[in-house]
């Protein structure tokens, strides 16, 4: 009779394993995700080095935070792809002319 009233909890989305909300881990999953997206594709433009190493290096940066405090396999996913994507970003950005390219000197 118990089991009969107790209520079902909604599912939560997906790989989201402890059902609450963590807003701090899902605006840094989303700000990684789209730093790395921006500096992995202007990674690709040698005119664009600046953008994409300053985006891929606040990418690993918000990403190793994340990472840090991330509470779910979702979480901890997504910041992965980020990540990745920031890291190639970075890395392209810097061999094409580096953080600073030609401002300082």
């Amino acid at each position: 009779m118990a089991h009969a009233m107790r209520r079902q909890a909604a599912p939560a989305g997906l790989l989201s394993t402890d059902g609450r909300p963590h807003p701090l881990q899902d605006s840094l999953m989303a700000a990684t995700l789209v730093l790395g997206a921006v500096a992995f594709i202007t990674a690709m433009f040698h005119h664009l080095h600046l953008l994409s190493s300053w985006a891929g290096l606040l990418g690993i940066l918000a990403g190793a935070y994340g990472q840090f405090i991330s509470a779910t396999t979702r979480e901890r996913f997504l910041l992965i792809l980020g990540l990745g994507a920031s890291a190639v970003g970075f890395y392209l950005g810097m061999a094409h002319g580096g953080l600073f390219g030609g401002l300082l000197g």
